[in-house]
């Protein structure tokens, strides 16, 4: 080998080893948990992020042609007594965006604290005809990222039906500018404040003061529906959930409930384009939930890679602060 190649192949087998490391559960899971109780939420997020941590490595294990004994993906369902009974795969170019993992312990597992376990969890679709197989408190959804998206409209598509799935919604992309990240906290709230009257005001400026019923309000309807989400606050494009939902709780403290209540389920960019198009109609955000469990890990980053990427949320040494939401 030349000395170019030499170093080529240096670097491939570097990023080898490091893909392995990064990938491999014997490595990098979290062994902690070889006693599950599904009554704790510590262990209910450690074990959704690591089957959304499996079907990423699904999709690596296609690309690299690892198969059999040879696999790395396998080990992060199989800890935790889940078999892969299906992969959902894309079409177009064959890749993996997805997994249902079914739940089978052995009998010696069963106790009281099983109950609060899923029998199905989708890592991600297929998420309607499972539900209405099984029933919604049997199906678990889990996601991070773009997956996480994916599963929130999914969440959302089955809430209007009347079933509530239990979701993990690992670093969901809020699509807003990131005020989260401004250090000055008044500055922060100012902005926050200018936006729910500025939003408020084109809502009634789009739609008109028509008043609408609870029944067919879809934020009230989406309510009892309340998705686990989990954000870090130096990840910008998640870290705006905590300022979406405190400034909502900080609104209803000074009386402009009412106002806040139009601002935060329209998204002003939306409603910027309706008001172009001059079309009443505003596309429904995605990203805005009336209710959610919203925890944020604290534990310090040491940079944008680790706050977005999945596997701090099996960490057992985490800062977490944990808040509920509910709409009123």
């Amino acid at each position: 080998l030349s000395i170019s190649e030499y170093q080529k192949e240096r670097t491939r087998t570097a990023n080898a080893v490091m893909s392995f490391e990064r990938e491999d559960f014997g490595l990098l899971g979290p062994l902690h948990l070889n006693s599950i109780d599904w009554a704790n939420s510590n262990h209910r997020r450690s074990i959704a992020a690591s089957l959304v941590q499996g079907t990423y490595i699904l999709e690596r294990d296609r690309q690299e042609k690892r198969q059999g004994s040879q696999a790395l993906a396998p080990p992060w369902w199989e800890f935790f007594h889940f078999k892969l009974i299906r992969q959902l795969v894309d079409d177009v170019d064959s890749c993996v965006f997805g997994a249902i993992y079914e739940y089978a312990p052995p009998s010696s597992h069963c106790n009281d604290s099983i109950d609060r376990s899923p029998r199905y969890v989708i890592a991600f679709r297929a998420v309607r005809n499972m539900v209405a197989m099984v029933g919604d408190s049997s199906v678990w959804l889990a996601g991070h990222s773009l997956g996480a998206a994916m599963a929130m409209l999914a969440g959302k598509t089955i809430a209007k039906t009347g079933n509530f799935l239990e979701a993990f919604l690992f670093n969901p992309p809020f699509l807003s500018a990131p005020i989260e990240r401004i250090n000055y906290g008044n500055v922060k709230h100012g902005l926050r404040f200018a936006s729910s009257f500025i939003t408020a005001g084109l809502v009634l400026a789009t739609k008109g003061n028509s008043q609408t019923s609870q029944s067919e309000d879809p934020f009230f309807i989406l309510s009892a529906w309340t998705p686990c989400i989990f954000v870090n606050p130096t990840d910008h494009l998640c870290s705006e959930y905590i300022g979406y939902f405190e400034h909502r709780k900080k609104m209803e403290e000074i009386r402009y409930g009412a106002i806040e209540r139009l601002a935060t389920q329209n998204s002003l960019g939306d409603l910027f384009m309706s008001v172009v198009r001059r079309s009443a109609e505003a596309a429904e955000p995605l990203h805005l939930l009336p209710s959610a469990y919203l925890t944020v890990n604290l534990t310090p980053s040491e940079d944008f890679k680790q706050a977005h990427g999945i596997q701090q949320w099996w960490r057992p040494d985490l800062h977490l602060k944990c808040n509920l939401y509910k709409y009123k």
